[in-house]
């Protein structure tokens, strides 16, 4: 399957996952993250989805979010806006992402979080809107990424932060490291989390698999499994190889 093909079919699976996810089972779409093996303090309701909440509480942690204005721009099915808004206490906390099934989800599910559907290449936000800008998992679908990143700078505060985490083929980080110099956007802390991001998907396969079987037909179970990188599929291969470097930074305007 070439990449080309392969992120039209991720793509048609996010939509997949909000029209048959009926019983609210999928609100984190990451990978996930651990340590050798070390869990942090959760709530109970939060524990069961332990390895993609730990992303977001590693990349979240990395600056203090309290009384800040947040905006999580690819925001998907809400759960890690909400850990954040629960957890870490920022002032007002914002939400979009293209999926309106994704968004309709949220605004039904998160009351006191504001979720709108919208194109993380043009953001309809006033200039200065901002204290934070989080991307988790999801610029790797961007067709644009110097306007997303034009844009995140355009709504961000002087001084204003980008918390960013995804995956990238090796030859592309270069590319992805000059685009935040062409955005203006200088880089705080850069970190490669692949191994990181490897551990929780072997802790987490067998409960992914349980989830891939009960939620799709059988036909589409390959399918599924490969969309949620488990252990032994292309996807997680290509992390293991390091083909797939997994990257964290955080910048600031």
């Amino acid at each position: 399957m070439t990449e080309f093909v392969s992120n039209v079919f991720f793509r048609m699976w996010y939509w997949y996952i909000s029209k048959i996810d009926k019983k609210a089972e999928v609100i984190f779409m990451n990978y996930g993250y651990s340590k050798d093996n070390h869990e942090i303090s959760l709530e109970e309701p939060d524990k069961i989805n332990k390895y993609p909440v730990q992303l977001y509480d590693f990349v979240a942690n990395s600056i203090d979010l309290k009384g800040k204005d947040l905006l999580e721009v690819g925001c998907g099915r809400g759960g890690g806006l909400s850990y954040i808004n629960r957890y870490l206490k920022p002032k007002t906390a914002t939400g979009i992402d293209l999926n309106n099934k994704a968004i309709s989800f949220c605004q039904k599910n998160y009351k006191d979080i504001t979720f709108m559907q919208g194109n993380a290449q043009l953001l309809k936000f006033e200039n200065f809107s901002f204290d934070v800008v989080i991307n988790v998992e999801s610029s790797h679908r961007y067709a644009q990424i110097d306007k997303f990143l034009e844009e995140v700078h355009r709504v961000l505060r002087p001084g204003g932060h980008l918390i960013f985490t995804d995956f990238r083929l090796k030859h592309e980080i270069e590319k992805l490291d000059n685009q935040f110099v062409k955005a203006k956007l200088k880089v705080l802390r850069n970190e490669k989390i692949t191994k990181n991001v490897l551990e929780a998907l072997k802790l987490s396969s067998p409960k992914t698999e349980d989830l891939v079987r009960r939620l799709t037909p059988k036909i589409v179970h390959g399918i599924g499994k490969k969309f949620a990188a488990t252990e032994g599929t292309p996807t997680f291969k290509k992390f293991a190889t390091n083909e797939y470097e997994y990257l964290f930074y955080v910048l600031i305007k």
